[in-house]
């Protein structure tokens, strides 16, 4: 049995999203986003007390780009990997990866933003500078999407795939602090994955404990 140990509205989500895709068995088991993560017991499963963790047959794993591609491995029938010497392999490497490029600056403006609950510990350049580069991240992917012949349906040419999943669950995140406005295919793109069901399956129910309560966060002014 598969066991993804999950936050909603956090990384862990493209795992989620992932195993809807796969089509195999596995369970949920939801945490808050609190210090219970920091407990003995979760510890055990993820050492730095984050999510994902992920138990498979008895072994343990943490971090969810290892978590895309041993899955994408482990069942190849689905197609959402890219195995060694495919031609896509490359590229699905590095937009899987690319994921958490993308993260790394949702995270940087949840803190600002959500975590740092006094205005004195706000910085209002870090929130404009991390918003900055959310959207060079959108240039990136639009520049992916777009070709001088034609534009891209999904991130490679073989289809869609588990960098879609991974880079569109970072975008899902990254809209709370910068718009899609002025990157046209990627917003047609984004609007394309989160119309699966797998995409649908994944979003937050509805007694979750959420840790974004509005829609958009602007950039705070000091």
């Amino acid at each position: 049995m598969i066991t993804l140990h999950h936050v909603p509205q956090s990384r862990s989500m493209r795992v989620l999203w992932l195993l809807h895709e796969l089509g195999v068995d596995f369970q949920v088991v939801e945490h808050a986003f609190d210090k219970s993560l920091r407990a003995p017991e979760f510890l055990s499963l993820s050492p730095a007390g984050r999510v994902p963790a992920l138990e498979i047959e008895g072994e343990r794993m943490f971090e969810s780009g290892a978590m895309v591609e041993y899955l994408c491995e482990r069942f190849p029938e689905a197609g959402l990997g890219r195995l060694p010497g495919s031609m896509d392999r490359m590229a699905w490497l590095v937009w899987v990866h690319f994921a958490e490029t993308v993260s790394q600056h949702v995270a940087a403006l949840t803190q600002q933003h959500i975590m740092l609950y006094e205005d004195s510990m706000r910085s209002p350049i870090v929130m404009k500078l991390e918003a900055a580069r959310l959207r060079k991240c959108y240039e990136a992917i639009e520049a992916r999407l777009s070709t001088p012949l034609e534009n891209r349906d999904y991130l490679l040419t073989g289809g869609f795939s588990a960098c879609d999943i991974a880079v569109g669950q970072a975008v899902y995140m990254a809209r709370r602090f910068a718009r899609l406005e002025g990157f046209p295919e990627t917003g047609k793109w984004f609007e394309r994955i989160t119309e699966r069901e797998g995409f649908q399956a994944s979003l937050p129910r509805p007694e979750s404990s959420l840790i974004y309560e509005q829609d958009f966060y602007e950039a705070w002014d000091g």
